[in-house]
């Protein structure tokens, strides 16, 4: 009885062992590189995770980068930092019928997972997809569609996951990354670099610069599989999916470069126009003022009342300061204050020393600003020096 138990445990045990390698085939596990589209909210690209059932009819797209229209309060908890995005789960089918139709490149690394590393990851996509997980709190740079794609392969493969290092030829900062992006879009590029602060102005490390999908896609081809037998490449093949032609850029004529300089070619002018005829064209600095002070109430919204991480001390406020506003009104009354020559010497100074963060590098303003504070330091120090002495406004 006993020896007959025995066999029929061995056949049993041959019968798992014969299963188990195709059980390790039953899925092929894949990263989906998508390419920057032409609008800002797509600008840096997109990653997402396929999982394809071999011999099978499932085929789906795991993305950690949508979120819910229909939140309450949507666009004051965008604003604040407050929105969580979620992972959601589509057909691979309607994934790339959306990037087809506006024609942006998609690239696909199949990876050399094993059937224990496989389940593990299909497990814990489908523990994240659940209706209490699948939210999270979204940050551009430390928790994204791609940062959660790279947290997930951490996740289950563990220490057998070795990410070795780039060959990128200089260390980059995270503004100088998203620059890359973003340099076709000169307004975008301005707006971005007048939000976000100088905590993005350090080195991003590899690991860090994985926030955006063309360098995760890298970080995927680099990374090895240790542990489980030989070492071994994480990508065991590359393959292109979708491809269109380069679009040769152009920038838009109208762009910041070009108003702002002429806004100080403008400054200039009647700068040495009023000193020749002895008037101070003071409805030009209210108007230059007034746009500078809503701007800084921008930026010390986004610092102090936000959630953003990457908005904090941002020194763009020492030109762009809500007190311009208060300036702005005291030069339209009809008798200045004694005040008002006070204060512009207060802007002076601090347009003087945003130049000084700038040259020491401890904020990097976008470079279309440079007439902008000259005209600040003109007019500044213009007023301070006539608004005493010449009576004509």
């Amino acid at each position: 009885m006993k020896a007959k138990n025995k066999s029929l445990f061995l056949f049993f045990l041959l019968i798992i062992t014969a299963l188990a390698p195709a059980k390790a085939q039953l899925y092929e596990i894949s990263l989906l590189t998508c390419d920057p589209g032409k609008e800002l909210y797509s600008s840096f690209g997109h990653s997402a995770i396929r999982m394809r059932e071999i011999g099978g009819d499932q085929d789906l797209i795991f993305n950690f980068g949508t979120f819910d229209f229909k939140t309450p309060n949507f666009y004051g908890k965008f604003a604040t930092g407050k929105l969580d995005y979620m992972l959601s789960v589509s057909t691979y089918t309607d994934f790339i019928r959306e990037y087809d139709y506006y024609q942006r490149d998609v690239r696909e690394q199949i990876l050399s997972l094993n059937e224990q590393q496989k389940d593990l990851l299909i497990q814990h996509l489908w523990a994240h997809y659940s209706p209490d997980r699948r939210y999270y709190r979204y940050d551009f740079f430390f928790n994204n569609c791609a940062t959660k794609i790279r947290d997930a392969f951490e996740i289950a493969l563990g220490k057998e996951l070795v990410w070795n290092d780039s060959s990128r030829m200089e260390e980059k900062t995270f503004r100088n990354l998203i620059d890359e992006y973003v340099y076709p879009l000169p307004w975008a590029d301005l707006g971005i670099d007048l939000a976000l602060g100088s905590v993005i102005d350090r080195k991003a490390s590899d690991r860090e610069a994985q926030f955006l999908p063309d360098y995760m896609e890298t970080a995927f081809a680099n990374a090895s599989i240790v542990g489980d037998g030989p070492t071994r490449p994480l990508v065991k093949e590359s393959r292109v999916i979708l491809q269109y032609p380069d679009e040769e850029f152009k920038m838009d004529p109208i762009n910041p470069y070009f108003i702002f300089w002429g806004v100080a070619i403008l400054f200039t002018g009647i700068t040495f126009f009023g000193h020749k005829k002895k008037r101070l064209f003071l409805g030009f600095d209210v108007a230059l003022f007034s746009i500078l002070g809503i701007l800084g109430l921008v930026v010390t919204f986004l610092w102090f009342f936000t959630d953003h991480s990457a908005t904090k001390w941002n020194w763009n406020l020492l030109w762009v300061f809500p007190g311009h506003l208060v300036l702005a009104w005291g030069l339209l009354k009809k008798e200045l204050q004694p005040w008002v020559r006070k204060y512009l010497l207060f802007a002076l100074i601090m347009a003087d020393a945003a130049v000084v963060f700038w040259i020491l590098g401890w904020q990097s303003f976008h470079p279309s600003l440079i007439p902008i504070l000259l005209v600040i330091i003109l007019r500044t120090n213009y007023l301070y020096y006539n608004i005493g002495v010449t009576v004509k406004r």
